[in-house]
């Protein structure tokens, strides 16, 4: 069974983001909720389709006073890339070291699962997805971001 549990404190991480700026979760809180969003890989079919219906929705998130920040394996060469090429509006972390993946019980020796964890303004767990629908899953949390 999992320890991690919605309505707990969320781990407290620090990463690089594809800029090479160092994001904290402890920066968000008290201003924004976070949609932590984990994924398999750069510039894959998936990968693509779930990070651009984020990207489509990203008024919708800032609307609702959200932050996004993707997490993969893949080093910020690849995250730069990737964020040019599909004009991607939101920061993607570096989890080479798979520490935030660990912290978050995230499963995935190669590359992480398509998992999405909401942290609300207060750092608490709002909602826990796993293996998640790259296609629907923008909608999905947009739902629950407004019913809270």
């Amino acid at each position: 069974m999992s320890s991690l549990q919605e309505g707990q404190n969320a781990p407290d991480f620090t990463a690089k983001d594809d800029q090479g700026n160092t994001v904290r979760l402890q920066d968000f809180k008290g201003k924004k909720n976070v949609v932590l969003y984990f994924y398999p890989k750069d510039d894959t079919p998936g990968c693509t389709i779930e990070a651009c219906n984020f990207r489509d929705g990203y008024a919708q998130y800032q609307s609702k006073d959200t932050q996004i920040l993707g997490v993969s394996f893949d080093d910020a060469g690849s995250h730069q890339a990737f964020k040019e090429k599909f004009h991607l509006p939101f920061p993607l972390l570096v989890d080479s070291d798979k520490k935030i993946a660990q912290a978050y019980e995230v499963d995935g020796e190669k590359y992480p699962n398509r998992d999405t964890i909401i942290i609300d303004k207060d750092s608490k767990i709002l909602k826990i997805f796993r293996k998640v629908d790259p296609k629907a899953h923008s909608g999905e949390i947009l739902n629950v971001l407004g019913e809270k």
